[in-house]
């Protein structure tokens, strides 16, 4: 069964015909062709299997997990396909990221999603840990969903990852996490997390060594 739904979320992923100007990958999601461009230079802009794994759970739930009208943010947007896929299933997002990815991620978001949303995503710098309150302040920042895929691999920034989920997390906000297991690190990084959060894993893929994840406050699971 793993391997089956594996290979049917990377029949989503298509590549050019011909060599392109700019090196970019297709994918098949909500519906419509996704035509993402990358940087093969660096890690954030690079599509992972992770993000993969993130939107076919999103369109595949879309009755039990209905993001029409909601307010999510990616942390860790990278290239913008997860955030643009929400955004085309109805949802209202913010896509974040280091402010060197920017260009690329709003050059994306905005080729696959202008004129083809109910909301417009909108593009953000969020350094995970850095000047939180006063970019995101808590007594007017609320989302209901927190999107990530690929944000926990060897980086020392664990922290401050820690630090902006607890930050961006409300009493009712659900978070939809996708994590690749490389290291010990990763484990580790679960555990801390676990103080905070109730974590239920709602996918696993181990071919591709993938969990998905489902968590919220403590104690707010089954509230």
């Amino acid at each position: 069964e793993d391997e089956q739904i594996v290979a049917e979320i990377m029949e989503r992923r298509f590549f050019p015909d011909h060599i392109a100007y700019k090196t970019w990958e297709g994918f098949h999601f909500a519906g419509h062709e996704i035509r993402i461009t990358e940087a093969t230079d660096c890690y954030g802009a690079v599509v992972w299997p992770s993000a993969l794994v993130l939107c076919y759970f999103l369109e595949t739930n879309a009755k039990q997990c209905n993001l029409v009208d909601k307010n999510v943010i990616e942390i860790g947007a990278g290239t913008g396909l997860v955030s643009i896929v929400a955004s085309l299933l109805g949802a209202f997002v913010t896509a974040t990221d280091l402010p060197e990815l920017l260009g690329n991620l709003q050059y994306n978001v905005l080729q696959n999603t202008k004129q083809k949303c109910k909301h417009q995503p909108c593009v953000k710098e969020l350094s995970w840990g850095i000047d939180l309150e006063k970019n995101f302040p808590r007594s007017s920042c609320h989302f209901d969903y927190i999107m990530a895929a690929d944000v926990v691999y060897h980086h020392p920034f664990l922290d401050e990852l820690l630090l902006t989920f607890d930050h961006l997390c409300k009493n009712d906000t659900v978070i939809l996490w996708a994590m690749k297991f490389r290291l010990e690190n990763e484990n580790r990084f679960v555990d801390r997390f676990q103080t905070l959060f109730d974590l239920e894993m709602i996918s696993n893929f181990p071919s591709l060594n993938i969990a998905l994840y489902k968590a919220m406050r403590k104690g707010r699971m089954k509230a």
